[in-house]
C-alpha cells in the first residue's frame, strides 16, 4: 500500500478509526466514506457523522 492519504483512507473504508480535531474533539466510528477533499463519514451504533476534511488532524485505526 502507498502512503498517499486517499490510498491510506480507502484501506481504512469499513474499518473503525478515530478521528481527532482541530477544536479537541474526537470522533470513533467506522468510516463508510470520503471523498476527494477527504470530507469524511463515519457511522457509530446511533448516529451518521460527516466531518469536513479541512478539521481533521489525524486518523487512527
Amino acid at each position: 500500500m502507498s502512503g498517499r492519504p486517499l490510498d491510506v483512507l480507502e484501506a481504512a473504508l469499513e474499518e473503525t478509526v478515530t478521528v481527532h480535531l482541530k477544536d479537541g474533539e474526537m470522533y470513533t466510528g467506522v468510516l463508510t466514506g470520503y471523498d476527494q477533499h477527504m470530507n469524511l463519514v463515519v457511522e457509530d451504533d446511533e448516529d451518521t457523522t460527516v466531518i469536513r476534511g479541512d478539521n481533521v488532524v489525524t486518523i487512527k485505526p
